[in-house]
């Protein structure tokens, strides 16, 4: 049977540690000056819970060597994230950049008239259910230097979509939005 069916992990089992949402390669890592304050506050999540688990004396030293190497390599990966951030925080008020809430209106397709809004940000800021678009998405590059009333074209499962960009915006994310997406 194949170790990935069993449960228990044995203690020289090679730690997994998840990845980031991918950057394509040679991609600048964009982020909101809200998604840095993410990624920081993450980091300083894992670096308390890294020093809680050293602080606890466990039964299981293997288990606990694990949870660590885990964390090790999570602040790891997010450290390099950091690192190679840039904070996008100036844009054209009237042209669709990183970092804008844009309303698209369905003009033909299964549901005309239908009104979409999302916001262009990271990768890792990233969250469809909450209308949090990454810039590399197929959508976001679609609209990328469009104006309010221009019309796109989109390639979807179903078929071309043509879309009309009815509103851009540039606002900042208050603190209390802010602390809602964090203890999601």
């Amino acid at each position: 049977m194949s170790s990935a069916f069993l449960k228990n992990e044995t203690a020289d089992a090679p730690v997994v540690i998840p990845a980031r949402a991918p950057l394509p390669p040679g991609v600048t890592n964009y982020v909101t000056p809200r998604g840095l304050t993410l990624l920081r506050d993450e980091l300083t999540d894992l670096e308390s819970e890294h020093a809680h688990l050293q602080a606890r004396e466990e039964n299981d030293e293997n288990e606990r060597s694990r949870q660590l190497a885990l964390l090790n390599g999570r602040m790891a990966n997010l450290n390099q994230r950091i690192s190679s951030a840039k904070v996008v925080d100036s844009h054209p008020q009237d042209e669709v950049r990183f970092g804008a809430t844009v309303v698209l209106k369905t003009k033909t397709g299964k549901s005309p008239g239908t009104e979409r809004r999302f916001t262009i940000v990271g990768v890792d800021e990233a969250n469809a259910s909450r209308g949090f678009i990454a810039f590399t998405a197929p959508i976001a590059r679609s609209i990328q230097g469009k104006r309010a009333g221009d019309t796109v074209s989109l390639r979807t499962v179903q078929g071309e979509e043509m879309l009309e960009i009815t509103a851009i915006r540039y606002d900042e994310i208050d603190r209390k939005e802010l602390a809602k997406l964090k203890s999601d």
